[in-house]
């Protein structure tokens, strides 16, 4: 994470600061400097950083870095803001990447702490929101599922939990995927027998469902077994997920051994087939552990200026899964850095295991463990073990860190080939970083949608897709000429105004709120810079629809973008593609050529996507319900009037006066309903 001051009291000059290290800056000597800018920029970034030195307090806090775009830079925190920040002003040899940073700085803002704690924790906060150029990014951060056995009801319901942890209930996680959450879920209602459905659901049974009939369920809403009975299988599903799975196994294999004693053996099959489905929970969870209950692994690899950070998740002994991570860091940074500062990002919204295992020593690991253990009601201890069983979980996840980068590299490799190749095959000076694919869906015009999906060096990236909804009233439906136009001019309008690229575009960009001044491609060497403008944009569709967006581009004064479109073979058959490039006759590449291969993985991720989007609205409209459309109709009050009347259309005939009387439901809201469904009385 993040250094520390190393004095308290304030300096009087740069030259009493003393030497410090940041979590994603390090100071290193002049024979190591390569400078790759003016540095003349340096010395005036240098004076912008003394003007807001001179009046900051000797106190802990966080500090960043703009640059003149108003861009975030970089996050730090430090235990005296003076001392922090009075080190990047000394005037003495940076590295390349502090020389950089402080070149490009232009502004600053402080927060001050109570603590270097509070510090600690607000900087990783900040750093997963701004995501600065210049920090450690924890890029993948999806959030992980958790088994929650609810208790805010009379029978418990066993289900996959996302997200604020705001339901009464027990936890239990994280699983490092949704499918070992699936696979628990579905072995813990055959050994359990809990209800899954949603309170709703059981809420208006009249009778045992098909899950009771394969006995996958108890059947609590029907009353085919009494609550108190009910109650006792959700302690049992509790325990064992706490980790007294023994000793829930052990009471299972007496119910069963004396049901069969008393020559019920249709119940000791029923406990049989219970105790078998918990002996699979177990025996699939792959490296389990003896003396470790609770802990998350965390093993950082190293290969050509890439890492790896490898989670492993173990609960009551049991390994519940593991997930590998590719910060983003620069290729100076010591490993020891990079694990530091993704451990405190990690954390940043979820709660902290008593044991962090770690397999590099990292700094300030006592800060670190402090601020996690402020988050949860426990302790939280950070080691990084030496010997024994812990040893060789880190050594376990190290190796499984080690094969994923090792994969990620062959597969970055592989993709750096077919782009040389793609861009080769349609004319490109150089291999495209940025390729766009745009696809439209939609059933006879309704709920149209286009999809746009981007692909580059690192494969699909996802965080850059986007999806149009089709809004212009003007278009036939069914027009998808006049659907790719709309879309395609929304989008470069948008790029236009967002990231533009001359001093005509930035004239127009200015005029309606962007930058006033073009915005510099990222450099070309630079592996992890992603440009905003593509290189290739894929059509699919023939002459028409290349046409149509051709046109589009020129309305907005776009003209270098090279653009292809992809028709699609007779009878639709993959592998006769015919593609079309403007100033070019139409061509095909050759059957089994790998770039076909590849141009036809980028059409059908830009058509399922663009079908996916469509599908999800058109399911949304089918569920749609009027009151949605009342402002001051929210998911309580909506609840509480069709409970009262049972059906939509009874709430719409429903009196006013009738309408007032529904509990939950005020004076306001029944006028506000029945002026909705009489406005045209």
């Amino acid at each position: 994470m993040s250094g520390r001051a190393q004095t308290d009291r304030p300096p009087e000059t740069f030259d009493d600061v003393e030497d410090e290290h940041e979590d994603a800056l390090v100071d290193e000597t002049a024979e190591d400097i390569d400078f790759d800018f003016e540095p003349g920029a340096v010395s005036a970034g240098t004076e912008v950083i003394k003007r807001f030195w001179s009046t900051l307090p000797a106190s802990p806090g966080v500090y960043r870095m703009f640059d003149a775009r108003g861009d975030v830079l970089y996050v730090g925190k430090a235990k005296s803001l003076k001392a922090r920040v009075g080190s990047y002003a000394r005037g003495q040899a940076h590295s390349n990447r502090i020389a950089r940073m402080i070149s490009q700085t232009a502004a600053m803002e402080f927060v001050t702490t109570a603590t270097e704690t509070e510090a600690l924790l607000l900087e990783a906060n900040l750093i997963k929101q701004l995501k600065p150029r210049f920090n450690v990014l924890m890029r993948d951060d999806k959030s992980f599922p958790y088994i929650l056995v609810t208790d805010d009801g009379p029978a418990p319901q066993i289900v996959k939990h996302r997200g604020a942890r705001r339901r009464k209930g027990s936890y239990y996680g994280p699983f490092a995927s949704v499918w070992a959450v699936n696979r628990t879920v579905n072995a813990l209602q055959r050994a359990f027998l809990l209800r899954t459905c949603s309170d709703s659901y059981y809420e208006n049974r009249t009778r045992p469902c098909l899950l009771y009939q394969i006995k996958r369920c108890s059947g609590p809403c029907t009353g085919e077994i009494a609550l108190e009975d009910y109650a006792g299988l959700a302690r049992a599903a509790n325990d064992f997920l706490a980790g007294k799975s023994n000793a829930v196994k052990d009471r299972m294999r007496a119910e069963m051994e004396a049901a069969s004693a008393e020559m019920e053996f249709e119940r000791a099959a029923r406990f049989r087939d219970r105790i078998a489905a918990l002996s699979a929970i177990q025996g699939t969870q792959g490296v389990n552990t003896q003396g470790v209950e609770e802990a998350d692994v965390f093993a950082l690899d190293e290969q050509a200026g890439q890492f790896c950070v490898e989670v492993f998740f173990f609960r009551n002994f049991q390994n519940w899964g593991n997930r590998a991570y590719f910060p983003k860091a620069d290729k100076s940074m010591s490993p020891d850095e990079v694990l530091g500062s993704f451990i405190g990002q990690f954390y940043d919204d979820k709660p902290a295991p008593r044991v962090v295992l770690t397999s590099h020593e990292i700094e300030e690991s006592e800060l670190v463990a402090a601020a996690l253990s402020s988050r949860v009601e426990h302790r939280v201890e950070i080691h990084r073990p030496q010997r024994g069983e812990r040893r060789n979980l880190v050594e376990y996840a190290q190796r499984n860190a080690k094969e994923a980068l090792g994969r990620r590299l062959a597969d970055t490799a592989s993709q750096g080939k077919l782009l040389a190749a793609l861009g080769q095959a349609f004319g490109l000076a150089t291999p495209p970083r940025r390729i766009e694919v745009y696809d439209n869906s939609h059933i006879s015009g309704t709920n149209a949608v286009g999809g746009m999906i981007v692909a580059g060096p690192p494969g699909f990236m996802k965080t850059h897709y986007r999806t149009f909804n089709i809004k212009s009233e003007e278009l036939t439906p069914g027009d998808d000429y006049g659907m790719m136009r709309e879309v395609l001019q929304r989008r470069f309008k948008r790029l236009v105004k967002e990231a533009p690229r001359t001093v005509a575009e930035a004239a127009t960009a200015a005029a309606e709120g962007g930058p006033a001044e073009p915005v510099p491609p990222p450099p070309e060497g630079d592996p992890e810079a992603f440009p905003a403008w593509p290189d290739l944009v894929l059509i699919d569709g023939g002459k028409g629809q290349l046409d149509a967006a051709r046109a589009a581009l020129d309305s907005i004064g776009v003209a270098d973008v090279v653009l292809v479109g992809i028709a699609k073979g007779r009878d639709r058959d993959a592998g006769r593609e015919t593609f079309f490039v403007p100033g070019r006759p139409p061509f095909k590449l050759p059957p089994r050529d790998p770039t076909l291969y590849f141009v036809q993985r980028l059409r059908d991720e830009a058509h399922r996507f663009a079908i996916g989007t469509h599908r999800a609205k058109r399911k949304r409209e089918l569920v749609k319900n009027p009151l949605d459309e009342i402002a001051g109709i929210g998911p309580s009050r909506k609840r509480a009037l069709l409970l009262h009347f049972g059906t939509v259309k009874a709430i719409q005939r429903a009196a006013y006066e009738d309408l007032a009387k529904t509990p939950g439901v005020n004076v306001a809201t029944a006028r506000a309903v029945y002026d909705f469904f009489h406005s045209g009385a």
